[in-house]
């Protein structure tokens, strides 16, 4: 039974590159592709980390969505770049946010390539940094993707798109009502200049809930030396942890809105 489990595994994750070209040169993304067990060509989501790189729990995530019928593209966008932990010293700018956009374009069009994949039923989903880039992908010209998942975006990075956006596929963004590193007062600014497609838009903000409310086991703590563009200079300070009412609420909000999303 053992040896039966593990090659099951081992048949349903599988370390990938994708491709992308950034500035005339071309990355190669390390990437981790998670198959449900389905006979049929199968939606999917590529998802996309925060400054501290993938984590647990987007890979946790990943493995959710593949227990639900979902393929599930973790995505590292740092590896290729040689950027370890960007949450400190290294806060990463708006011009990288922007950047890394490509590799959201490069994901979703290596997903519509594969024969397993069904093409038309593709969503992305980004975590805090990426979730900011993830915002700018979905507010910024005609994206490609079906659907879009900000969680726990940084907000403050739309700021170079101007006074009035358009939205035109759905999008839902998730909060933490105590998020004091990526506030919901950011994300508020911002919907207030979403001129067209706001209805598409679907918000949450999960009360007591701080940064990181999906890391589970990990209980709410301060890091003096984060960087933060909530705060003068971008610096510094937030605090990050799980909240399992938070955490449980989220997973029922995703998987409801994928059902209506990727219908």
């Amino acid at each position: 039974v053992l040896l039966t489990w593990t090659a099951s595994a081992a048949l349903a994750q599988q370390v990938v590159r994708v491709p992308v070209e950034v500035g005339g040169r071309t990355l190669q993304l390390s990437a981790t592709l998670y198959r449900p067990a389905v006979a049929a060509k199968a939606p999917a989501v590529a998802l996309f980390h925060g400054c501290g790189g993938v984590g647990q729990n987007v890979n946790r995530m990943a493995q959710i969505l593949a227990g639900r019928g979902y393929a599930a593209l973790v995505v590292d966008s740092f590896g290729a770049r040689a950027i370890r932990d960007a949450c400190t010293s290294r806060w990463p700018t708006v011009e990288q946010a922007v950047e890394r956009v490509a590799d959201i374009r490069a994901s979703v069009g290596w997903l519509a390539a594969r024969a397993d994949i069904d093409a038309s039923r593709i969503a992305v989903m980004g975590y805090s940094y990426g979730g900011g880039v993830a915002l700018l992908y979905a507010l910024d010209g005609e994206p490609v993707a079906r659907a879009t998942i900000a969680v726990y975006p940084d907000c403050a990075l739309q700021d170079r798109l101007g006074p009035a956006l358009g939205n035109r596929k759905p999008l839902l963004m998730t909060m933490a009502e105590l998020d004091d590193w990526t506030p919901v007062r950011q994300c508020e600014a911002l919907l207030s200049r979403v001129k067209s497609g706001r209805d598409l838009i679907e918000t949450r903000i999960y009360p007591g809930a701080h940064h990181s409310f999906d890391a589970v086991g990990l209980p709410v703590r301060y890091l003096a030396s984060a960087g933060n563009r909530s705060k003068p200079n971008n610096c510094c300070g937030a605090h990050y942890g799980h909240n399992a009412e938070a955490w449980a609420a989220f997973q029922r909000d995703v998987e409801a809105f994928l059902a209506r999303a990727l219908r």
